[in-house]
């Protein structure tokens, strides 16, 4: 027997357990359904009247099931919410600290300093002791060291500068001629600070690339949605994207304008580069709307540099604010200064006033041959290789062949005829001259008129071809002359030759042959061949033959008198 106390502890630890002999209250039904199943495990058949007992408790635990349901529906949707909306937040906030810091990567680039004047100043570096102000009279120090002194230098400084608003400016003058150095060294006058420079290319890929390293622009390459593969503005052809980068400067510019007041300077070297066709048209087209914009509200001043005639041609269809700046060789006096100073840096002496004319009579005053002349211990034989070169090179480009030639390159003598007519025709009208050498301005070359030299050549489409491969050039008021004083003395010399007028009618003559037996059409009878001949009856209404004819061939006089 357990004890009390006992009893009340088991009773308190265990749960209540109904003896089995109590009944339960159970609800009488008219039609009780008894529902049976199998047993469950470790539990005794069910009891048919519990079965029948209904759960009082089923629409309470409904709709708790449903209240619970609800409320997770509700938490996953503002968990979504959220991440969303956080994502959306770090994406609005990516994008406007993308753009801020492509505007501020492109200010940048206009900032003191520019990689062209870094790798300008590596070329400038000649081994030697460096030049003295006072070894040549007359002449600065830095001055001496590193330029000759142009009219043209004044102008392109306040270019530089941005002293010259309202413009844009297009440099055109032949290779060699100096353009390029004259903006280089305007630039190294401010630092490069609000200017850019980069070269043209005719791929317009490649144009859009050098023109986004000279404004430090990535074209969204760089853009973090790119992981994502999220399409982006690049997937777009590269006229849209030099149209995106021009976008982007114009904002820079109004910026700066706001803080410094000066307009940015755009330079495009090398514009001759790009493609006579639509897509460089276009290209240059769309340049030249912006720099038209920009000149008009004093924002950017955009400067075009060019060797080749047609990039005027173009940019002087919808032009207003352009402002063309030729650029030419060096008078007499200026080039023998400039060839004295050559000479003094890179090899400290002074040579004598006659040799420096001599050199000057046979190459000009183009700076390029200046400074390959100066460069060399014997001038005079460099000069002769200057213009054994030019020599070389029109009659690799431009010699005709003579009336053996084949018709098989018909075209090309085409093209190379009418530049020797054009040569000779210089050389004629050089012997008409009443002057070819000034004393001051040292030479004159002779010019035709544009239309003259079309009218002479009888083709309009060669002349753009011979200005971009320097053998002739265009100047800015439509004359044509030779490329240089050594491609001059080049037409002078060949024209001269003994035999050379003839040998050029000869290939005209077979030119306009071939040509005649390219538009003649022969028509011939075989079995009029090896003495054949037609017999024609005529026949009258009754069948009755009324006529014979007979139709043969007769040798001429010709062939009589050739066999």
């Amino acid at each position: 027997m357990l004890s009390r106390v006992a009893r009340t502890r088991i009773a308190s630890n265990s749960a209540f357990q109904p003896p089995p002999f109590v009944r339960r209250p159970t609800i009488s039904r008219a039609h009780p359904r008894w529902v049976t199943g199998p047993p469950t495990p470790n539990q005794p058949n069910p009891d048919p009247v519990d079965d029948a007992t209904p759960d009082l408790t089923g629409n309470n635990n409904g709709r708790a099931k449903w209240k619970g349901t609800a409320f997770k529906m509700f938490e996953s949707a503002m968990t979504t919410f959220a991440s969303i909306a956080v994502l959306g937040l770090v994406g609005y906030s990516y994008n406007r600290y993308y753009k801020a810091l492509v505007l501020e990567k492109m200010e940048n680039a206009f900032r003191p300093g520019d990689p062209v004047l870094e790798l300008a100043a590596q070329g400038k570096q000649v081994a030697g002791r460096p030049s003295q102000p006072g070894d040549v009279p007359g002449v600065g120090g830095d001055e001496h060291e590193r330029w000759i002194p142009r009219a043209e230098q004044l102008k392109i400084d306040a270019i530089i500068r941005g002293d010259d608003r309202g413009h844009y400016h297009l440099l055109i003058g032949e290779k060699g001629t100096g353009k390029s150095s004259m903006l280089i060294e305007a630039m190294y006058k401010v630092d490069g600070e609000g200017v850019a420079m980069f070269e043209a290319h005719a791929d317009l890929e490649i144009f859009r690339v050098r023109l986004g390293k000279a404004l430090d622009f990535e074209f969204h390459e760089d853009n973090i949605g790119s992981l994502f593969s999220i399409r982006g503005p690049r997937d777009a052809s590269a006229l849209l994207d030099i149209e995106r980068a021009l976008n982007k400067l114009e904002k820079v510019a109004l910026n700066r304008r706001k803080r410094v007041g000066r307009p940015l300077i755009l330079i495009i070297n090398s514009v001759h580069l790009l493609r006579d066709d639509e897509d460089g048209r276009d290209l240059l087209e769309l340049i030249q709307q912006r720099a038209e914009q920009w000149a008009a509200s004093n924002l950017a001043t955009v400067v075009f540099n060019s060797d080749d005639y047609w990039v005027y041609e173009r940019l002087k269809q919808y032009a207003t604010r352009m402002e063309v700046t030729p650029i030419g060789d060096l008078p007499k006096d200026r080039a023998i200064q400039a060839l004295r100073n050559y000479r003094m840096k890179y090899f400290q002496e002074m040579p004598e006033e006659s040799l420096l004319e001599q050199v000057y009579d046979q190459i000009g005053g183009r700076l390029t041959f200046l400074n390959r002349v100066a460069k060399s211990e014997s001038m005079m034989h460099t000069c002769r290789k200057i213009c054994d070169m030019e020599k070389t090179w029109f009659l690799n480009q431009c010699w005709i062949l003579g009336p053996e030639m084949d018709d098989d390159v018909m075209d090309q003598q085409k093209y190379a005829s009418a530049a020797m007519v054009l040569a000779k025709a210089l050389v004629d009208k050089e012997s008409e001259m009443e002057t070819i050498y000034d004393e001051h301005r040292g030479h004159i070359l002779p010019e035709i008129t544009l239309h003259e030299a079309r009218q002479i050549m009888t083709r309009a489409d060669f002349i753009k071809s011979y200005d971009h491969i320097n053998v002739f050039t265009i100047d800015s008021h439509a004359m044509v002359r030779a490329d240089s004083v050594p491609m001059q003395n080049a037409f002078r010399e060949i024209c001269g030759k003994p035999g050379f007028e003839k040998h050029l009618d000869g290939t005209l003559e077979r030119i306009g042959d071939i040509e005649s037996l390219g538009r003649t059409r022969e028509l011939t009878i075989k079995d009029l061949w090896n003495g054949g001949k037609y017999k024609i009856t005529a026949r009258n209404a009754k069948g009755n033959v009324d006529k014979d004819l007979s139709f043969e061939v007769v040798p001429g006089e010709k062939e009589d008198s050739d066999d």
